[in-house]
């Protein structure tokens, strides 16, 4: 029993040391763990404790979106998520909306927002192409535009939209 109670408080402090990058974790003189310095500590009316002092800014991981390349009818398309910096544990899910001049159920399968993006910082929402329903002499390509939307725990980049042909 002894032996196990040493691996769990081993792993438990290793665990604890590899979090302290993440957290920016740092002594405290008094004892108690907190996310201020010595220096930044805030004054008892709960302000900071400088005046022009300005609360941390928050840096989201930010989300672009492109997409692989056209796609034959029938054939499955895709867009690609690329989140920077990448999620250290797990993952996040990224809101998006399609547009174009493609039409759900007859040109494509609609996916379902939200987009899952894993841990590796990348994400696909894939699009699967029917077959011509319009009939074998119309031959028009018709646009998939998929949009990212802003969201809890990410921005969205520059690259919020991407394009694809149906072809």
């Amino acid at each position: 029993m002894k032996t196990q109670n040493t691996i769990l408080i081993a792993t438990v402090a290793a665990f604890a040391f590899a979090l302290v990058p993440v957290t920016q974790a740092a002594p405290n003189p008094g004892g108690f763990a907190s996310r201020y310095s010595a220096a930044e500590q805030p004054s008892p009316g709960g302000g900071p404790a400088r005046a022009n002092e300005k609360p941390e800014a928050v840096e989201l991981p930010v989300v672009t979106i492109h997409s692989t390349d056209n796609v034959t009818r029938g054939k499955m398309g895709s867009f690609v998520l690329d989140m920077k910096p990448a999620l250290m544990f797990g993952g996040t899910y990224v809101n998006f909306k399609i547009s174009g001049t493609a039409i759900p159920g007859v040109d494509y399968v609609a996916p379902v927002s939200p987009a899952y993006m894993g841990s590796s910082g990348y994400g696909v929402i894939s699009i699967a192409t029917l077959a011509n329903r319009r009939g074998s002499f119309n031959r028009q390509a018709y646009s998939v535009v998929v949009t990212l939307e802003p969201g809890a725990g990410y921005a969205v980049g520059a690259t919020s939209s991407a394009q694809m042909w149906i072809k």
